[in-house]
């Protein structure tokens, strides 16, 4: 998701970028690759950065991994795991019982922190889709990058959206309703501003268009009743609340992971 490009990307670089070329410059002796290759190579970081997000089926690579393709969520367990190569441009998604930890080992994936995790919840007889991201925390690199994070995973997040409905087609033919479904994003960050929950609608609109227009919610900010409400498991042994136990090892409650960045409401 181009999280690598931002990663070594200077903000001097960006800048520089972020306006049309000097071209009053006159010739200069270049040694080596033409001036204009190299102009084109310098820039496409930030083409990948900030132009448009595309989903390309043939790029991505999907693993079940123990899972019936055809189970509905409600009733079996069921997690995706997504993870992107800057190199290659491949997406691998593997849908299964809880989150792929083997996808994620490797000291490039440790520094990137680009995955995305989500499960599905059945939360007081409804549906979601709880979608896990990871901004800052963990190594300084990330907080200094943090707001460029925010932004890139925002603006690829119908991506990841419909390669999990690209991938998992089989269950969504058999269940369409789960199209309706409400998106969960729920943004990890040691730095309070990133560190939120958001409604981004039903996971039709959400996939099209990105965030839905009812904006970001939390325990702090939404009135209860509200169909905004983050959903809620039953606090005593139910048959309305499935999976009884979240599938991923990261905090739900955003002030567990990061107390001195939490409580902020978010507008």
């Amino acid at each position: 998701m181009a999280l690598a490009a931002g990663l070594f990307l200077l903000p001097t670089q960006l800048k520089q970028h972020g306006c049309c070329p000097d071209l009053r410059r006159g010739p200069s002796l270049v040694f080596g690759k033409p001036r204009r290759e190299r102009r084109r190579r310098s820039i496409a970081p930030v083409a990948r950065l900030f132009g448009p997000a595309i989903f390309e089926a043939s790029k991505l690579k999907v693993l079940f991994l123990g899972v019936d393709e055809e189970k509905h969520p409600g009733k079996l367990p069921r997690a995706y795991t997504l993870t992107h190569s800057d190199v290659t441009s491949k997406i691998t998604l593997a849908i299964s019982h809880t989150i792929n930890r083997a996808q994620l080992q490797g000291w490039y994936n440790r520094l990137q922190r680009d995955e995305v995790v989500a499960e599905w919840k059945k939360v007081q007889g409804k549906m979601s889709l709880h979608v896990h991201c990871h901004i800052s925390g963990g190594h300084f690199l990330l907080d200094l990058i943090a707001n460029l994070r925010y932004y890139i995973f925002c603006k690829e997040l119908p991506v990841v959206l419909k390669a999990f409905v690209h991938g998992d087609e089989t269950l969504f033919n058999s269940y369409p309703e789960l199209e309706e479904a409400m998106v969960w994003v729920y943004f990890h960050s040691s730095l309070p501003e990133f560190n939120r929950v958001e409604c981004w609608g039903p996971l039709r609109d959400a996939a099209s268009g990105g965030r839905s227009k009812a904006g970001d919610a939390s325990s702090s900010s939404s009135s209860s009743g509200s169909p905004m409400d983050q959903p809620r498991q039953c606090q005593v042994e139910c048959d309305c609340c499935f999976p009884p136990q979240s599938l991923i090892p990261w905090p739900h409650d955003l002030q567990e992971e990061y107390p001195e960045s939490a409580g902020q409401v978010q507008q």
